[in-house]
């Protein structure tokens, strides 16, 4: 069970709030309504600008959150943001385990903002892209480096990437695509997708049923010329099966995680490690790069993998 820090009923709205006492008294009303005596998780609600977060984190209130843990009200204490900049600051506390984020691949495009409504602004997409935003691929390599888990928001971007007419990319995706998609980011565990009926919630479990094809975020992103994706890693898996095992996507996560780095986190060492194949093993063949969806050239970040981690 996931639940807000920091969200209040007043006059029947439903606010954000860093005042303690309005914090307390809305966190203890939440345990009740729900029958419980904890949270798994709870999130501290919506900390998108810097005046925001310095009332958050320097502030009685993260000692507040800091006492639910300690007594056991929350297992772990998590934060929802849009805005990478301040979400990789908060990760950088160390205080977070977890971290509820908007991802989907159009929003992955768009430099970081506190203002979210410009995430669905068709201005932003209409000159293009080079890749995903530094910043975002940054935070995301930074959660899966430090094991903070990213909770995904917004994986459908309001409905709006599942229509060829609202989507920025002027092309649908399918729900499968969009939960694919967040699902091989660094550092994401979940997708908290939407659902407004049980129809479509047995919808969406079928992604766990349907084809690799039916998944396959890249036949729509390979496909787009005004956003330029190419030679860059999408983990989109297309590249398997390599001639030798080698799980080509992993590799390549845990090599861009060492050199965004500088050094091999002791962390992404071990996952390497316990990969079934390492990038040492690469024979050239050739056969992941005619396959790659997205021109990279897999043969030399394997010998650059296998240089940076020794094998």
């Amino acid at each position: 069970m996931q639940g807000h820090i920091g969200s209040a009923w007043e006059n029947g709205q439903y606010l954000r709030t860093r005042d303690v006492k309005k914090t307390q008294t809305a966190f203890e009303d939440q345990l009740q309504r729900l029958g419980t005596d904890y949270l798994d998780i709870g999130m501290i609600h919506y900390v998108d600008g810097a005046d925001d977060y310095e009332k958050v984190f320097s502030s009685e209130f993260i000692e507040y959150c800091k006492k639910l843990k300690a007594e056991g009200k929350i297992h772990c204490l998590g934060m929802s943001s849009h805005n990478p900049v301040i979400a990789r600051k908060a990760v950088e506390t160390g205080l977070l385990d977890v971290l509820m984020f908007s991802v989907n691949a159009a929003y992955d495009m768009q430099p970081p903002t506190e203002d979210c409504e410009q995430l669905w602004n068709p201005e932003n997409y209409k000159n293009g892209s080079k890749g995903i935003d530094p910043e975002r691929k940054a935070l995301y390599e930074l959660c899966e480096r430090e094991g903070v888990a990213i909770d995904v928001m917004k994986a459908f971007g309001g409905g709006d990437m599942l229509h060829e007419e609202y989507s920025p990319f002027g092309a649908a995706f399918n729900e499968y695509q969009c939960i694919d998609y967040c699902l091989t980011r660094p550092g994401v565990v979940a997708v908290m997708a939407g659902c407004r009926s049980i129809e479509e919630m047995e919808k969406l479990l079928r992604y766990y049923e349907v084809s690799r094809e039916e998944r396959d975020y890249s036949t729509v992103l390979s496909k787009i010329e005004k956003f330029q994706l190419k030679g860059n890693c999408m983990y989109c898996g297309h590249c398997a099966p390599c001639s030798v095992g080698i799980n080509v996507a992993d590799v390549n996560k845990y090599l861009n995680l060492a050199l965004a780095q500088g050094e091999v986190p002791e962390t992404v060492a071990d996952h390497y490690k316990a990969l079934e194949h390492h990038a040492s093993e690469c024979i050239a063949c050739g056969s992941c790069e005619r396959n790659c969806p997205f021109a990279v050239g897999i043969i030399e970040k394997m010998k650059k993998a296998a240089e940076v981690f020794g094998y």
